[in-house]
């Protein structure tokens, strides 16, 4: 199967948590650990379990970009890199960050990448909501 996806963080199940009508999918890859809110539905459905390998998925334009100390925060997944490159765009940029060998896309505009002030070998933070995470088996 393939993937319009750039987000890909491959791993075995940590955790599970179910709750009434969707559950907690924690998954571990590398040193990191990425929390996916997903549907009870899809939990069954895939036969998800502790231990089970799998795939996170998550799109390019949710994934959100920090520098500095990020804190105060709801999203539940923040992975500390380094920006590896970035490719301008008129509007938008694609900034690449490398998380322990893991290479996050994130799509941010133009004005953020200023802002931010990123560069190549800029310290930055991945920042990505729990529900903004797909799980493939």
């Amino acid at each position: 199967m393939k993937i319009s996806a750039r987000n890909k963080m491959v791993g075995k199940i940590k955790e599970i948590n179910k709750g009434a009508v969707n559950g907690i999918v924690k998954v571990q890859f590398g040193n990191n650990i990425v929390s996916s809110t997903i549907s009870l539905a899809a939990i069954e459905e895939l036969e998800l379990s502790v231990g089970k390998e799998v795939t996170a998925f998550a799109k390019a334009t949710d994934v959100m970009v920090g520098v500095g100390e990020v804190k105060g925060i709801s999203a539940r997944n923040l992975f500390k890199g380094k920006v590896v490159k970035i490719n301008e765009g008129a509007v938008n940029s694609i900034v690449n960050i490398d998380v322990e060998g893991t290479i996050f896309s994130a799509t941010i505009s133009k004005e953020a990448v200023n802002e931010l002030e990123l560069a190549e070998g800029k310290d930055a933070t991945v920042i990505i909501k729990a529900t903004s995470v797909m799980i493939m088996i």
